[in-house]
């Protein structure tokens, strides 16, 4: 979704028209008040396939996901047929896919003429230079499958990468930079004295609450689904906070270092402001982003969230080029978007 905002932005300073944003959302869960109040274009939700968390709630249960989705199929083609009615409506120059599964399908099935631009860090995964972590290749096809499903029938992938890597023109693929919010952009960076931490799992409380009984000088603020209020306070050094984008993004600016179950977003913003990060991958995605975040010098991979780690951690002094890499991201994907566009209306044409 902060992607998505970053997108349209990007769309309306080059001029383009956001005819409508299709969120794909999990059954029973609003679309979230922050994406409502930072987008213009008209918000389509309809219901997409979601992960059931496993054991202990810290990773999404593959085999319990696959339960949970079935009963829920009639939803999921009732979604791909509402996906079609906009787009014959609508008739846009293009469609752009967050790595939304039932748009792959859509495309799958009727075979849209409309240009398929599929555009996340997922799409690295296909690449034909992309390193893998050893624990991750027991379950790599079913994650290069899901990826492929994805981007079914796609004009071009756009492979976002926390490094330039070469184009990959066999799977259709060209690297382009993290799409980053202007809010990030814009915040000025301050060494504060806490730890800033993002739980999704709530398997993961009990590592950080085992850390902070050992170490309850140290202050610890965690982000974190389940918070009724904007702030609730464990003790003097340790609070939890309620999801919330300007206050996230407020306290990411002026934290010492950032703890997070290895989402590449959240990973680029901490990247981008000179924070170290701890990554505690919850599942295969994760542990590839991490993995390869880790070539960067900006971070660490653990486990747990053993805060210990993060503390003796010390970063490579290189975050200057990531954040060039980074500001050069508006023209390298829009221009790539264009000249995708021109070059698939031409072909129509002709």
């Amino acid at each position: 979704m902060t992607q998505a905002i970053a997108m349209e932005r990007m769309f309306r300073r080059r001029g383009h028209e956001v005819a409508a944003i299709l969120l794909g959302k999990s059954s029973g869960r609003n679309v979230p008040e922050f994406f409502l109040r930072q987008t213009t274009a008209k918000v389509l939700p309809f219901d997409s396939p979601e992960f059931s968390h496993g054991g202990a709630d810290r990773r999404p249960g593959i085999l319990k996901s696959i339960l949970h989705n079935i009963p829920m199929t009639g939803k999921y083609l009732r979604s791909i047929v509402m996906i079609r009615r906009i787009l014959d409506e609508l008739r846009p120059d293009a469609v752009i896919n967050f790595y939304e599964p039932l748009a792959g399908l859509a495309y799958l099935v009727y075979r849209f003429d409309i240009p398929h631009v599929c555009i996340g860090h997922q799409y690295l995964f296909l690449h034909r230079d992309f390193e893998f972590p050893e624990t991750a290749s027991s379950v790599l096809g079913g994650l290069k499958f899901f990826t492929r499903l994805t981007s079914c029938r796609a004009s071009v992938r756009l492979a976002l990468s926390f490094r330039p890597v070469a184009d990959d023109s066999r799977e259709k693929i060209k690297v382009v930079p993290p799409l980053l919010r202007k809010e990030i952009l814009d915040a000025v960076p301050s060494d504060g004295d806490y730890i800033l931490g993002y739980m999704v799992n709530p398997g993961f409380v009990g590592d950080v609450l085992e850390w902070h009984r050992r170490n309850a000088d140290v202050p610890l603020r965690f982000f974190r689904d389940g918070v009724s209020s904007a702030c609730e306070e464990v003790d003097s050094s340790l609070s939890y906070f309620r999801i919330d984008d300007a206050e996230f993004i407020r306290q990411m600016a002026g934290c010492r270092a950032y703890a997070t179950t290895a989402g590449f977003e959240s990973v680029c913003e901490a990247m981008y402001l000179g924070k170290p990060v701890l990554m505690v991958p919850a599942y295969v995605e994760q542990e590839c982003n991490a993995f390869d975040a880790v070539k960067t010098g900006m971070g660490v991979i653990s486990d747990r969230f053993d805060i210990e780690l993060l503390r003796n951690f010390r970063p490579a002094a290189n975050s200057g080029v990531f954040s060039e890499w980074v500001d050069s991201s508006e023209k390298t994907v829009l221009d790539a978007i264009e000249s995708f566009c021109a070059a698939s209306s031409a072909s129509t044409a002709s």
